[in-house]
């Protein structure tokens, strides 16, 4: 088998009502039956066996950990702007997205992460208070419902929010699995909607002193935000960031379920910056942020393979950070020598932004649960339960809470 052939077990499965396969000179099928039964399986056969690879729809692949980095890092190459919809920041090249970038990160300093913390703790620890202990517990809806709590204390949006934003959560996950453009049309629009019903009663002069009233007073190259740039900036704040902290609840808490020995050790008091490094690794171990999307702005070689100007090329981080070439056994747990390496908020100037407050509440949830608990288990009665492309870690994570002993 040569480098770029695809594996047969990989490539376009046939339509089952004719027998044939669609897009003829495609290497794999991204949401195929075979990606869908082990994503991170198929990620890691893709990556030795056709580390370039094109998909039915005619986008490129990338899976190596080098090739994910030059292309992320190649911002002349390979640019951001790639969706109709405006996305602020990193939907935008060039010194626009440095000036979104530098209006954006001040929400996200060191000292404002600081102040935070204890109010995020606060909702961690009532939130795992109330679980029921000794008890089984979804870590992925429990993460949900943490990531909206905590994100509607930060930005001072109303608790009787709540429910509406947690079924938004799942419409949303389940519009993106439908692969329906006017069903996700939908969704979105809906938690647009959401968001313009709490910035409209902030243009007062009463406005309450949020973080939310902060951003709308923010300005850009001397010019108020607009409205579109403010939803969108909310948009990603928070759409994103429910579910995807959600997912990084499911992957860390079965990791720590598997081993309990990591578990007494966190329970033995570790720092921040101890934690901080554990919860990288297991997220680099089985990452739930799948993937990124880049545009080509001129003829490029990636993997020996001719990718023309105007494709789209897609960076998959989940691949990346498997990558035997540089972390040897993608399996093995070593958070300091794996942390240089570790690509599971991106790297270049595209990096997460949110960064240090997904961090920060996925630290705090975690020391909240180990607190409240003897020991978290595997659920023998209840079956894990993989998440779909586009998506990655589990759907359902499905874990026992141990009382701590008397």
């Amino acid at each position: 088998m040569t480098e770029h052939e695809p594996a047969d077990e990989l490539s376009p499965d046939p339509d089952p009502r004719t027998g044939r396969r669609h897009g003829a000179h495609a290497d794999w099928n991204p949401r195929g039956p075979r990606v869908r039964r082990d994503p991170v399986a198929a990620y890691d056969a893709l990556r030795a066996q056709c580390p370039v690879a094109r998909g039915p729809d005619g986008a490129w692949t990338v899976f190596t950990h080098a090739d994910v980095m030059r292309v992320a890092l190649d911002h002349e190459t390979f640019s951001n702007a790639v969706s109709r919809h405006l996305q602020v920041p990193n939907g935008v090249d060039g010194p626009a997205h440095t000036a979104y970038r530098a209006a954006v990160e001040q929400f996200f300093t060191p000292e404002r992460m600081r102040e935070l913390e204890p109010v995020v703790g606060r909702v961690a620890q009532a939130l795992v208070g109330g679980l029921v202990v000794p008890g089984a517990v979804d870590a992925v809806a429990l993460g949900a419902r943490f990531a909206v709590r905590a994100q509607s204390a930060w930005l001072g949006w109303p608790a009787d929010l709540e429910e509406e934003l947690l079924a938004w959560v799942r419409d949303n996950r389940d519009a993106t699995r439908s692969r329906d453009p006017e069903r996700t049309a939908r969704v979105a629009a809906r938690f647009d909607a959401i968001i313009r019903s709490l910035t409209d009663v902030r243009r007062a002069a009463d406005a309450p002193q949020d973080v939310t009233t902060e951003l709308l007073r923010t300005r850009v190259d001397g010019r108020a935000l607009s409205d579109d740039e403010v939803v969108s900036i909310l948009r990603n704040w928070t759409g994103g960031d429910l579910g995807s902290m959600a997912l990084c609840t499911g992957v860390v808490v079965t990791y720590l379920a598997d081993h309990p020995e990591l578990q007494d050790h966190l329970r033995g008091g570790v720092s921040d910056r101890e934690l901080d490094a554990v919860l990288d690794e297991i997220l680099r171990i089985d990452d739930p942020f799948v993937s990124n999307r880049r545009v080509t702005t001129r003829p490029v070689e990636l993997g020996g393979r001719r990718v023309g100007a105007g494709e789209r090329v897609v960076l998959s981080w989940t691949s990346a950070n498997r990558d035997e070439r540089v972390f040897g056994d993608p399996d093995a747990f070593d958070p300091v020598g794996n942390a240089p390496y570790n690509l599971v908020y991106g790297i270049g100037k595209h990096v997460c932004p949110g960064r240090p407050l997904a961090t920060l509440e996925l630290r705090v949830l975690v020391r909240a649960l180990l607190a409240a608990t003897g020991a978290v288990r595997p659920d023998p009665d209840a079956a894990r339960v993989r998440e779909q492309p586009p998506a990655g870690g589990l759907a359902s994570a499905p874990v026992l809470l141990v009382p701590r002993p008397a």
